[in-house]
């Protein structure tokens, strides 16, 4: 089988590679873009029924196109994005190919470029992206041995409360995957117990405008560093419903009975932290300090936006928080299945470059990585807050795109050829 060339080979065809393939495709650069699956898949086949995007339509989109089947103020479903992105990459002309699976990435030996290998043949590449995104590995802490309730399952495996067995659930994480989870699970009858740990609690709105538009206009999502400590934070806010702000005491009025991070579990008993009423202080803490820069930015700038003083009423903690439950018999409180809303890991094990740290982190500057010719895209805090967010990643993308030619420009000059692949920069 002959060896195929192209200039840039970029690992991914969701919003990561889209966004990439369209500002190569506008510098002129000849690249390709490797799918194992369909285009934005994840978005179909990895997510529960209901899913909603979190943003708004007008927000959660790439510059280009708007959604054509969405309110601007409304949450695409998860077949709707996944559509917005078919169609994105049909208008851009991007260069996909579904159904290959890149297995290995190594550098050349005395000579420029990648040798790419896949399941439909070699590659030779002089760049290489990876655009595979921060939901590579579901993470499933080691706690709950198999066996001990009848289904252990991560999020990314759960479709509707009809999959579960009868009985009991217990949601482990309070991001907006395990709160979404837990209240749809609660509304079909469900005994929900739902572990709490660390979290952000954006208001879904404020004064008439989207977390999303206070977020952009308060500058945050351009913040380059995450605060100390709150590197990976969940985020607890939900599109689903039409959108609302996610509140525990809510949660814990419909039924939900919540409890601390799950810690241990031995002889068929799980025990908690005696955190709940720390972490949910937290989350209120994060939520509140929104509602005060709003309320100056509107001040500094006369804005005429309606003042919403009922915003700040919490309401008692909830008994959970105050009489917290700290350990419980699975069996006894009938629990038959535990969702794992519990994030992910990496993986790049494909990717066989001096570009890791000794962690097995990504070292990269901007997405630039510390092997030459290597770039990462679509992770969290990559640049700046939004770095993992649709319309983040466009602007990322064209960061490195920018890179990839001012790299071809270097080698241009003079018109010395190091290799087949180089072509004339744009």
């Amino acid at each position: 089988m002959s060896t195929e060339e192209i200039e840039v080979l970029v690992v991914g065809g969701g919003q990561a590679g889209l966004a990439m393939s369209e500002h190569l495709g506008d510098s002129g650069v000849p690249h390709l873009v490797l799918e194992r699956h369909r285009i934005a898949e994840r978005w179909r086949s990895e997510r529960w029924d209901s899913l909603v995007a979190n943003g708004p339509a007008w927000h959660d989109r790439f510059p280009g196109l708007e959604f054509f089947d969405v309110d601007a103020d409304g949450f695409a479903s998860k077949e709707q994005v996944a559509d917005y992105f078919v169609a994105y990459a049909e208008k851009i002309g991007a260069p996909v190919r579904c159904g290959v699976e890149v297995t290995s990435v190594q550098r050349n030996a005395g000579r420029p470029g990648f040798r790419v290998e896949t399941s439909d043949g070699t590659i030779e590449a002089r760049a290489v992206v990876a655009a595979t995104g921060p939901f590579q590995r579901p993470v499933v802490p080691a706690i709950v041995p198999e066996g001990a309730v009848p289904l252990q399952i991560h999020s990314s495996g759960y479709r509707n409360p009809d999959q579960l067995p009868e009985g009991a659930v217990l949601v482990v994480g309070a991001g907006s995957s395990g709160v979404q989870i837990a209240d749809e699970l609660r509304r079909s009858g469900r005994q929900v117990y739902l572990s709490v740990g660390p979290h952000d609690r954006p208001p879904r709105s404020y004064r008439g405008r989207d977390f999303c538009w206070w977020l952009g206009v308060l500058g945050l999502w351009d913040a380059e560093t995450p605060p100390q400590g709150a590197e990976h934070v969940t985020i607890a806010v939900s599109g689903a419903r039409g959108g609302h702000t996610v509140d525990f005491r809510a949660l814990a009025a419909l039924g939900v009975r919540l409890v601390g991070r799950t810690a241990t579990y031995d002889d068929g008993t799980l025990r908690f932290s005696p955190d709940l009423a720390e972490n949910v202080a937290a989350g209120d803490a994060s939520y509140l300090a929104l509602l005060d820069a709003a309320d100056a930015y509107v001040e500094r700038n006369g804005l005429d936006l309606p003042e919403e003083p009922e915003a700040r009423i919490l309401g008692p903690d909830p008994e959970a928080a105050t009489d917290p439950l700290l350990e419980l018999d699975l069996a006894d409180a009938g629990v038959t299945s535990i969702v794992w809303a519990t994030g992910f890991a990496t993986d790049y094990g494909w990717l066989r470059v001096d570009a890791f740290d000794e962690n097995g982190r990504p070292q990269h500057r901007r997405g630039v990585s510390s092997e030459p010719g290597v770039y990462f895209l679509g992770l969290p805090w990559l640049s700046r807050r939004g770095s993992s967010f649709i319309w983040g990643v466009w602007h990322d993308a064209k960061h490195l795109a920018d890179h990839i030619v001012t790299q071809r420009r270097y080698l241009a000059h003079g018109s010395v050829r190091t290799d087949t692949l180089l072509e004339a920069a744009p």
